[in-house]
């Protein structure tokens, strides 16, 4: 397989709610874990997320955690989530993951050619499109 980069990403104890939303809205398989699952004895809530995955159709992988209350925690401002590429169903995505969030960016035209927006969703991770416009 060799190396692969993937987003992760921390939440405050809803990562299992943000995960069954990005599997909504995305497809694909999603794994969930938690810390009782884990047999980690020192976490006072067993029900948590300790590590989720998402892999989808389109060979988006995403993973996340619910941070242990001794790990700092400011959600939402160290990652952001780049989806681009050519398909249209990037649109719906774009809709999708945008329910209940902010649209910083519509979608539109941009000065390169492409069509591209940013979005945070409800759980305060930004999202960042470029669907590339058929040249």
């Amino acid at each position: 397989m060799g190396s692969q980069l993937n987003p992760y990403l921390a939440f405050d104890g809803d990562a299992r709610q943000a995960m069954e939303f990005y599997h909504e809205v995305l497809g694909g398989k999603l794994e969930l874990g938690t810390f009782g699952d884990f047999g980690s004895p020192e976490m006072p809530d067993p029900d948590k997320i300790m590590h989720a995955t998402l892999n989808t159709a389109d060979g988006f992988t995403v993973m996340a955690w619910d941070v242990p209350e001794r790990v700092p925690f400011d959600p939402g401002t160290n990652v952001a989530l780049y989806l681009g590429g050519d398909d249209p169903v990037l649109r719906a995505y774009f809709e999708g993951l945008s329910a209940g969030g902010t649209v910083v960016m519509p979608l539109k035209e941009q000065i390169w050619g492409d069509e591209a927006g940013t979005l945070v969703d409800r759980f305060g991770i930004t999202w960042m499109f470029n669907i590339v416009r058929s040249r």
